[in-house]
């Protein structure tokens, strides 16, 4: 009588184990189109802003956070100020475009979650609907590509001129200011 609850224990257990790794188990990124605007001639890129409604959800359908009551997030792709596999799934969308990703936990809040709300190693399922999309103008996209490049070659360059002054510097010969006393005309 025992070993049989102890067997039936041990079964709902693993079934359960199971189940919650079959939840979570999604392995990479799934982005599905719910509505299309009609026309698209813009796509989001990095770089560009975006503002979207959203509502993020666990598997079991829990809402874990919506936009809807509030003013829609600005998302500047590349900024990482959402999580990852959010930011990858809004590159390639259109203004008016409503998607539904759904978000494995490594690009999400990966082991550790984010407690007590979302637990550790839990996919997410995000709805997201693109409320407008503003492009990169060229001035930006210089300063996001080429100046992060400028400032890594000015650090070397900036050290080794300090490095340069402080060499000469401690080569250079010493200039004394006083003028040696006359050892004869103080004995008179």
């Amino acid at each position: 009588m025992k070993s049989g609850v102890i067997i039936l224990v041990l079964l709902a257990t693993v079934s359960c184990v199971l189940t919650q790794e079959e939840d979570n188990a999604i392995g990479e990124l799934l982005v599905e189109t719910l509505i299309n605007p009609e026309t698209c001639t813009v796509h989001s890129a990095m770089g560009d802003t975006l503002q979207i409604h959203y509502t993020g959800k666990l598997m079991d359908g829990k809402v874990i956070d919506s936009s809807l009551s509030r003013d829609p997030l600005f998302v500047e792709l590349g900024k990482k100020t959402v999580i990852p596999g959010l930011e990858q799934s809004l590159i390639g969308v259109c203004e008016g475009q409503k998607i539904k990703a759904t978000i494995p936990s490594h690009l999400a809040y990966g082991k550790r979650g984010y407690p007590p709300t979302i637990p550790g190693d839990a996919a997410l399922e995000f709805e997201v609907e693109v409320v407008s999309l503003t492009q990169q103008t060229p001035w930006q996209k210089m300063v996001n590509d080429v100046l992060p490049l400028v400032c890594l070659a000015l650090v070397p360059t900036l050290l080794g001129l300090v490095g340069l002054y402080l060499y000469k510097k401690a080569n250079a010969p010493s200039q004394n200011k006083k003028k040696p006393k006359d050892k004869k005309s103080k004995k008179k």
